[in-house]
Order: structure tokens, then C-alpha cells, then sequence
């Protein structure tokens, strides 16, 4: 930190870097919506962004295997299963039997 940003900085006040980032058309949109609706800076809103990203990364890792599956939309316990682990080998065995009509 130079002597200048040492006198221009506040007591207490926390040092926060300078980020630059290229947005593409509709996240720019986003962002211009997003400053309309809550009338922050953009550096808030960028701020307020990645806590919430955050926070629905920790859920994520947070989740039991039930709670993916129902989070995906996949149909059925196990998603497509057609039966549970316990059952597996007589599963392939009916699975088999239908196929080649026995």
C-alpha cells in the first residue's frame, strides 16, 4: 500500500481490492435490472451476489443423496431405478426374462 492510500483510507475502514470482469450482453442486463429493482452499486450487488451464491454452494454440499434427487426432478426413489440396490441381481434377472420373452 502506498503512502497516498494509507492517508486516503479511513481508520478501521478495510482495504477492498479492484476487480475488473467481462459480462456478456444478458448478464449485463441482469446487472442493470438488478440496480433498478434495489438501487445499489454495482459493487453491492456483486457483493450480495456471491454471498448468495455462496450460501447455495453450502447448501449444496449440505444435501443427503434423497435431497439431489429431488432437487433434479429425476422420477421415483433412486431416480431411475427400477429397483432398490437390495433387490439389484433379481431385478436383471426379471429385467432379462421380459426382454427375451421367458
Amino acid at each position: 500500500m502506498s503512502v497516498k492510500q494509507k492517508a486516503d483510507r479511513k481508520v478501521g475502514q478495510p482495504t477492498m481490492a479492484t476487480r475488473t470482469v467481462r459480462l456478456d450482453a444478458a448478464a449485463e442486463a441482469t446487472l442493470a435490472d438488478l440496480r433498478r429493482w434495489t438501487d445499489l452499486s454495482i459493487s453491492e450487488v456483486i457483493r450480495r451476489s456471491l454471498q448468495a451464491y455462496s450460501r447455495e454452494l453450502d447448501a449444496d454440499i449440505r444435501m443427503r443423496p434423497g435431497e439431489v434427487y429431488r432437487k433434479l426432478g429425476l422420477p421415483g426413489e433412486g431416480g431411475f431405478a427400477v429397483a432398490p440396490a437390495s433387490r439389484a441381481k433379481e431385478a436383471v434377472v426379471e429385467i432379462i426374462r421380459k426382454k427375451h420373452g421367458r
